[in-house]
C-alpha cells in the first residue's frame, strides 16, 4: 500500500528514504513513513477536546479519540516546512492541531504564494486522499506547527465498523464545502473593504475586558494577505489607512489594536 504523505522540509529537495513502520487494522497492514529527524511523538496526539476542535458537532468520546489516536500520526514541524505538495498523490486526510501553515502554489525554491492561511485546529486538506489525487495546492508551515496525518486505507477499514465516527465525517466534510463555498461567494459579491473587514474579524482575539476590542496578529506578510484577498499590496494599504482613519484599527508594526469590533463587523458586512 502507499505510505502516507511525506512531510518534507521545503527546500524543494527529494526527503531521503525513510525507515518504516507498520500499523495494523483489523487484518490489513498500512505501511507509514518515518521522516529522519521529523518530532513524531504520542504525546503530540490531540485528547478529545482537540478532536473536537477538528471535527465540531457533538463531543468527542474518550472511546472516539483512542480509536483515532491509534491510528494517527502527529509530528512538530519548524516554519518552512513543506507538509504536503500538488505534485504528489495524497494517501491521508491532514490537518494542523496548533500553528499557522498556509496553502498555495510553491513557484520556485524559497518563493510560495498563498493562497489560504490557517491557523490549528484546522484541516488542510480532507478530499485529495479519498480521490486518489495529488491535493490542489501546495502546504507550507508559517511558524511552528504541530501537524496530524489519518492515513486513508486505515481509515477507510475504522469507519466500515464505527458508523458514528463515520457520521462525524461525513458533517465535517459538509462543514468544509460550505466554508469553500461562502469563501468564494466572499469574493464574488463582496467590495475590497467589505473583504479586508471579513478577514480581520475572522482573526480577531479578545484584547482587554471589553468585548468591543480584539486584536490581531498579522501572521503573513501584507502582500500575502493581499493575494488571499485579491487586491493589490498598495490597496491593502490604503485600507488599512482608511480604516484607521475611521477609528475601526491601530496598526503597529504586525499588529492591529481594533478599537471598534462592531464597526468592524459593518464594514465585513458591507
Amino acid at each position: 500500500m502507499d505510505p502516507v504523505a511525506h512531510l518534507h522540509t521545503a527546500t524543494g529537495t527529494p526527503p531521503e528514504r525513510a525507515p518504516l513502520t507498520r500499523l495494523r487494522a483489523s487484518s490489513r497492514a498500512v505501511l507509514i513513513t518515518a521522516l529522519p529527524g521529523d518530532a513524531v511523538v504520542a504525546s503530540l496526539l490531540p485528547d478529545a477536546v482537540g478532536w473536537g476542535g477538528l471535527f465540531g458537532g457533538p463531543a468527542v468520546t474518550a472511546a472516539e479519540c483512542a480509536t483515532l489516536n491509534e491510528l494517527a500520526r502527529a509530528r512538530r514541524v519548524s516554519p518552512g516546512t513543506a507538509l504536503f505538495s500538488r505534485s504528489e498523490r495524497a494517501t491521508a486526510l491532514v490537518a494542523v492541531l496548533e500553528g499557522d501553515v498556509a496553502l498555495g502554489v510553491r513557484q520556485s525554491v524559497g518563493a510560495f504564494r498563498t493562497e489560504r492561511h490557517l491557523h490549528g485546529p484546522a484541516w488542510l486538506d480532507v478530499a485529495a486522499a479519498w480521490l486518489g489525487e495529488a491535493p490542489p495546492q501546495d502546504a507550507r508551515a508559517l511558524s511552528t506547527a504541530t501537524v496530524l496525518e489519518l492515513p486513508r486505507d486505515v481509515l477507510q477499514v475504522l469507519l466500515e465498523r464505527q458508523h458514528g465516527l463515520a457520521r462525524r465525517l461525513i458533517l465535517m466534510l459538509a462543514r468544509e464545502v460550505r466554508l469553500l463555498a461562502g469563501s468564494t461567494q466572499d469574493l464574488m459579491h463582496k467590495d475590497a473593504p467589505a473583504r479586508l473587514a471579513a478577514w480581520l474579524r475572522e482573526h480577531c482575539v479578545p484584547d482587554g475586558p471589553s468585548a468591543a476590542q480584539a486584536m490581531v496578529q498579522l501572521p503573513l506578510r501584507k502582500r500575502d494577505i493581499a493575494s488571499q484577498l485579491a487586491i493589490t499590496p498598495e490597496t491593502l494599504s490604503r485600507l488599512m489607512r482608511s480604516f484607521t482613519s475611521q477609528g475601526v484599527i491601530q496598526v503597529a508594526g504586525y499588529t492591529v489594536h481594533v478599537l471598534d469590533v462592531p464597526a468592524l463587523e459593518r464594514l465585513a458586512n458591507g
